[in-house]
C-alpha cells in the first residue's frame, strides 16, 4: 500500500511523543495440556518468537497533511489582551472571539509541529467548544471545526481552557469585584461569592467533562487511537494580586480592594484549578496547572514598568467609544494574559508537551521564566 505520509513525518512525531505500545501477545501453555499434546502428536512445534515481540511504533496521528497544534477554549487561549487581533475576530460580522497572532498556541515550540491552529473564542462556554448548537460571537461549535480540521491535518496536540464562563462567571466576578471599590460603602466583592464559589466550580465540572469527551468523540470518528495526538486542559491564572501599589488601585490601572484581590489569588483561581483538575481527570486528560503562574507578574505588579507584567491592566480603547457597534466591547481585553504572559505560557506548554507528566504547574524558575514543575492545586 502506497504511504500518504510526507517525507520524515514518522521521525518528526517520535521526536515530539512517546507512543505506547501495542498489546504484547504471550503463548502460555499448561502442563497437562502439554503433555496431552505430545501423546496424540508426539512432537510439539512452537510457531510463535521465542521471546515476546517489542513495540511496535505507530506513525502518530492518522491521515494526511501537517503536523498541527489545536488550541481550544476562551479567551485565555484566543489571545484576549495580547493585541492585534485578527480582522475577522475583531467585530466584524459581530465576531468578537479576538484571536490574536500572540496567543498561546502560536508561542509554542514543539518539534515537527509544522502548523499551529487557533479555534479559541474570547467568553467561549462549555457547550461551545463542545459538539452541539451552542455559537459564540456568531461561531460553532469548536469541536465541529475541529472534525472539519482533522480531515486536512495531522493533529499532533490539543490544548483546552474551558470553564471560566460556565457557572464561575469569572469576568462578572472581575465585574463585581470592581464595582465594590467603585461604589462607596459596598461591601467586598468576595463576601457575596464566596460562600458558593465551591459550589459553582462544582457545577462547571460534568460541563467541562462534556466538553472534552466530544473533543475525543471527534479524534475517535477520525480514526485516532489514544496517544495518537497529545490532548491537554489548561487552567487559568491569576490575572490581578495583592501586591501592587496602592497608587494603582484606581482607573488608572486596577481598581480593586486589597482584601478582594486577596481572596482571588489565595481562593478563587486555586479552587478553580482544582475544579479542572478534576474534570481533566475524568476525562482522561493531561492537565497544566497555571494558577500560581503569574505570581509576580499580575496587571499593576510592575508599578510604574508594567513591561515586567504577564497581564493586561484596566483598558479602554477609546476609538470603540465612538462607535455603537464597538462601544460594549471598549474594555474586554482589561485583566486577560498579554502578549508577555502568553509568551511565558507557550514556553511551558512546549515543555510539558515534550514529557510524559500527567500532570504539572507552571512555575517560575530561577531563570524567570516559567517550566512544568511536578507540583499541581489539586488533592
Amino acid at each position: 500500500m502506497h504511504d500518504h505520509r510526507a517525507p520524515g513525518s514518522q521521525e518528526l512525531w517520535q521526536g515530539f511523543s512517546k507512543l505506547p505500545p501495542v498489546r504484547r501477545f504471550r503463548w502460555w501453555i499448561g502442563g497437562g495440556v502439554l503433555l496431552f499434546v505430545l501423546v496424540l502428536v508426539g512432537i510439539f512445534v512452537f510457531t510463535g518468537p521465542s521471546t515476546p515481540p517489542g513495540p511496535i511504533d505507530r506513525p502518530g496521528p492518522p491521515g494526511t497533511g501537517p503536523l498541527t497544534i489545536v488550541s481550544m477554549g476562551d479567551s485565555t487561549l484566543s489571545g484576549e489582551g495580547a493585541g492585534d487581533y485578527t480582522a475577522d475576530t475583531n467585530g466584524a460580522n459581530g465576531d468578537w472571539c479576538h484571536r490574536s497572532p500572540n496567543a498561546t498556541v502560536e508561542q509554542t515550540d514543539i518539534p515537527g509541529i509544522v502548523e499551529k491552529i487557533n479555534l479559541a473564542c474570547s467568553g467561549a462556554p462549555a457547550a461551545q467548544v463542545g459538539l452541539g448548537d451552542t455559537k459564540q460571537w456568531t461561531e460553532p461549535s469548536q469541536a465541529g471545526r475541529l472534525a472539519e480540521l482533522v480531515k486536512t491535518h495531522r493533529v499532533a496536540a490539543v490544548v483546552v481552557a474551558v470553564g471560566a464562563n460556565d457557572d464561575p462567571h469569572f469576568s462578572q466576578l472581575i465585574s463585581q469585584c470592581f464595582q465594590a471599590w467603585f461604589v462607596s460603602g459596598n461591601a467586598p466583592c468576595r463576601t457575596a461569592i464566596a460562600p458558593t464559589w465551591q459550589q459553582r466550580v462544582d457545577a462547571m465540572v460534568p460541563k467541562v467533562v462534556t466538553a472534552l469527551n466530544d473533543i475525543k468523540t471527534v479524534l475517535a470518528r477520525a480514526g485516532y487511537q489514544p496517544g495518537d495526538s497529545q490532548l491537554v486542559l489548561q487552567s487559568y491564572a491569576a490575572p490581578i494580586g495583592p501586591g501592587i501599589p496602592a497608587n494603582l488601585q484606581n482607573l488608572n490601572g486596577c481598581p480593586f480592594r486589597t482584601e478582594d484581590l486577596r481572596w482571588v489569588v489565595d481562593e478563587g483561581v486555586p479552587v478553580l484549578s482544582r475544579g479542572l483538575a478534576s474534570a481533566a481527570a475524568q476525562a482522561g486528560l493531561r492537565f497544566l496547572d497555571l494558577s500560581r503562574a503569574g505570581l509576580g507578574h499580575e496587571a499593576c505588579s510592575g508599578g510604574a514598568d508594567p513591561s515586567t507584567e504577564w497581564f493586561s491592566r484596566l483598558t479602554l480603547q477609546l476609538n470603540d467609544l465612538a462607535d455603537a457597534d464597538r462601544a460594549g466591547h471598549a474594555i474586554q481585553e482589561s485583566f486577560h494574559p498579554n502578549a508577555n504572559g502568553h509568551a511565558q505560557f507557550g514556553r511551558c506548554l512546549s515543555e510539558f508537551l515534550a514529557t510524559d507528566a500527567p500532570a504539572a504547574a507552571c512555575l517560575k524558575g530561577q531563570d524567570g521564566n516559567l517550566h512544568p514543575a511536578a507540583t499541581v492545586t489539586a488533592g
